[in-house]
């Protein structure tokens, strides 16, 4: 893939070009480094993100746990933040820690720590990436151009090294890991989810026999290559992530997860959006929603071609500035534009860091659906969207206008301290993005536009019962998009074969393009059967069920975050670009016609042209797309606030989520502790033998002691002083806590 372009700022008097790849691939002495150690680390990661295959679920993990490890190593040594993981019980995980003496050089020992924690942690993550090699290399000399002995293994942090505590914090995250039911000890594969449809042939016509029109249906190749542009072996990809919603989060509540079952096995579901529209046989419900999403998939379709002479402003004086989103499924109607494209944006009437108006930028809206398209998809040679948002981050980051400071107020931080707060609290955030969207994904488990399209087309038209072809579960009708094959049609065929069949006006698909350098495979009217969203053809598809869209969900979380954080809704200058050249920077045809330039005035006006992206790349429909950016804004609050109180100093733990339905009678009361006597309700142990532990918030054990069944169990706690304290409640199988607030 050669992606010449790169991210640039030219409104207000401002250009540079910020180039994905790394600049310090190549050595340079300690004088020569530009950015803090937290950033050149979260750089090397994300190139090793590129260098393995496309997982968003798993990126988004590796990117938070790594937030950690550098988070944790700079806390320790900081006079107000308080550490995650170090010396802490996160999720029913203890994780030891007897404290450091304040070093002479406060700085230099966190960079020390941070940089072997990050090294140490990534060497084991990346260590079987199908890029892997490269990326060890580069970590290593990442560590030799900081001056630092990648021989040095020692964790015994006791004779205060920082490079032994670096280690020992890799060590503790990689044991936080194998207990954080993602699975990695086992390649991260599926414990139990089987999909309910057969596999789907693209290059064949139609659905090919599909089951459940409102299910997943896998994708079968002879040569997939992910989206990152590898090759897994697997002739039919699985699913990825189904059972995620069970992975150790960050900040998600409790009271937000619901633990639902299907085949004996369970689903756990935060931020639960209720049914999408599901096409339910006999035309009732929200067949017609069903009908009509997908419908909009194939009329945006049609709109990649910029030979068509359709010229849209695409600057943010006419994109953006939403404020409101629709609320019920029959509400997406008034959201999107069938016909045109687009949503109800208002656009700015100025740029508020200049106060001048925005320049208006005539494209041609195919070229802008393509780019926007291909520039989202994060594929070949890209970072998966939770990385993409750390990139957008970093651009952000070495905009000159940009003041360092927190939340946009009080004093400038230092580039080190800024960048490991908010790579903490935006690792945070696209991990809990990736535990509830694909929690939802896995219990929804929802049709992609490609099945979707192709079923009902199948079935035939549901509009006129009058003409040929009528069915329920048709597709609808519409002119100029959705057609019968008639008499007379070049689409007929030879011997009329394809006569009353459905027809399409869309993308021609990748059949059309034989060198996708010079190819444009345009628009035009196709048998619907052989209807292909806007990917490669040996993609099609991201391998996981479609609702809730986790573009949508990963990048309002991150835009809340960058909101938040900076405390400014707008970009720098007040606007974000990237630059689309022309003729280069499509990967699969050729294009786009002129140069683009993406442009966004706020954060969250970037998130919102992210989602629009996967509807015009077909493999979103709208019921994806707005619960994913609802749950998104939740997730980014939630996580910020939960990150905050680290930075404070505050003595706190992570939210605890029970392991089971049978744990969720467990109850500490009362809390807060007035009276001396701390009751334990053990009812939902029944018949097992309990380990009750107390700890004090630095890790410390006050309490360990066994008890048999029993469903109450009366503890005095009347000699502790007053704080806070964690109950931890464990047995062969599972363990949980609950924060302990005891009173004078």
């Amino acid at each position: 893939m050669n992606k010449s372009s790169g991210w640039i700022a030219t409104q207000g008097k401002v250009f540079y070009v910020f180039a994905f790849m790394l600049f310090f691939q190549v050595g340079f002495g300690q004088d020569e480094i530009k950015h803090s150690v937290a950033r050149l680390w979260n750089e090397q990661l994300l190139v090793a993100i590129r260098n393995d295959f496309a997982r968003p679920t798993i990126h988004a993990r590796n990117l938070f746990h790594t937030s950690i490890a550098l988070y944790d190593a700079w806390a320790v040594y900081d006079e107000t933040a308080t550490t995650f993981l170090l010396g802490k019980v996160v999720k029913g995980y203890s994780n030891p820690f007897n404290g450091v003496a304040t070093p002479d050089d406060v700085r230099r020992s966190q960079e020390e720590a941070m940089s072997y924690a990050a090294y140490r942690l990534l060497k084991h993550r990346f260590n079987s990436a199908p890029g892997g090699l490269a990326s060890l290399e580069s970590f290593d000399q990442l560590m030799e151009d900081l001056g630092y002995d990648i021989s040095y293994t020692s964790d015994d942090y006791s004779f205060g090294s920082p490079a032994a505590l670096g280690n020992y914090i890799a060590a503790t995250l990689i044991n936080f890991g194998k207990q954080d039911s993602s699975n990695e000890q086992n390649g991260y594969a599926n414990l139990y989810y089987e999909p309910v449809n057969s596999p789907l042939i693209p290059g064949l016509p139609g659905s090919q026999a599909l089951e459940d029109p409102n299910r997943w249906q896998p994708l079968s190749f002879t040569d997939f290559e992910d989206q990152a542009g590898f090759e897994p072996g697997e002739r039919v990809p699985k699913f990825l992530g189904p059972e995620w919603g069970k992975v150790t989060p960050f900040a998600l509540k409790k009271e937000d997860m619901n633990i639902k079952f299907r085949d004996g096995n369970e689903y756990w579901v935060y931020h639960d959006p209720g049914n999408p529209a599901f096409i339910q046989g006999n035309g009732e419900g929200l067949s017609d929603e069903y009908k009509w999403g997908q419908s909009l998939v194939v009329s945006w379709s049609g709109h990649l071609d910029p030979t068509d002479g359709v010229m849209w402003d695409i600057s943010p004086a006419s994109i953006g500035n939403i404020d409101e989103y629709p609320t019920t499924i029959e509400g997406l109607r008034d959201f999107y534009n069938f016909r045109n494209g687009g949503d109800i944006s208002k656009g700015h009437v100025m740029n508020p860091k200049t106060g001048e108006p925005y320049l208006q930028q005539i494209v041609p809206r195919a070229d802008y659906a393509r780019a926007l398209a291909e520039f989202w998809a994060d594929g070949p040679d890209s970072e998966t969207p939770p990385g993409h948002w750390f990139s957008i981050f970093n651009y952000v980051n070495d905009h000159p206008e940009l003041e360092k400071k927190y939340r946009g107020v009080g004093e400038v931080l230092d580039d080190l301290e800024w960048d490991v707060k908010a790579y903490f609290v935006l690792g945070g955030a696209v991990h809990d993005a990736a535990i509830c969207a694909w929690g939802i994904k896995g219990w929804y488990d929802y049709i992609r536009p490609i099945s979707a399209i192709r079923y009902m087309a199948d079935k035939g038209q549901s509009t006129d019962p009058d003409r040929p072809a009528y069915a329920l579960d048709g597709i609808p009708l519409e002119t100029g998009i959705v057609d019968i094959v008639s008499f007379g049609d070049p689409l007929m065929g030879d011997n009329n074969q394809h006569l009353g069949k459905i027809k399409l006006y869309a993308w021609r698909g990748p059949s059309y393009i034989n060198d996708p350098e010079n190819d444009l495979a345009g628009v035009g009217w196709i048998l619907a059967e052989n209807w292909w969203p806007y990917q490669r053809p040996n993609f099609v598809t991201p391998p996981f069920a479609g609702y809730v869209s986790g573009h949508s969900t990963f990048s309002r979380a991150a835009a809340e975050v960058l909101t938040l954080f900076t405390g400014d809704a707008f970009f720098p200058g007040g606007m974000g670009e990237f630059l689309a050249k022309k003729n280069e920077f499509l990967v699969f045809e050729k294009g786009p016609s002129v140069d683009v330039i993406l442009q966004w005035a706020t954060y969250r006006d970037a998130s919102d042209q992210t989602s629009l992206s996967r509807i015009w790349g077909g493999i979103h429909p709208p019921v994806d797309d707005i619960p994913g950016r609802l749950i998104g804004i939740e997730i980014g609050h939630d996580a910020f606030a939960f990150a905050e109180q680290y930075f404070n100093g505050d003595l706190v733990t992570s939210i605890e989520v029970e392991h089971s339905l049978e744990y969720k009678k467990y109850l500490a009361y009362p809390n807060p502790v007035s009276d001396g006597l701390l009751k334990i309700d053990l009812s939902g142990w029944a018949m097992r033998e309990t380990n009750v532990q107390l700890l004090d918030l630095y890790g410390r054990t006050l309490f360990k002691r066994k008890f048999s069944a029993a469903s109450t169990l009366i503890l005095d706690v009347g000699h502790l002083i007053a704080g806070t304290y964690l109950m931890v409640l464990s047995d062969y199988h599972k363990s949980i806590s609950q924060l302990i607030i005891i009173q004078p």
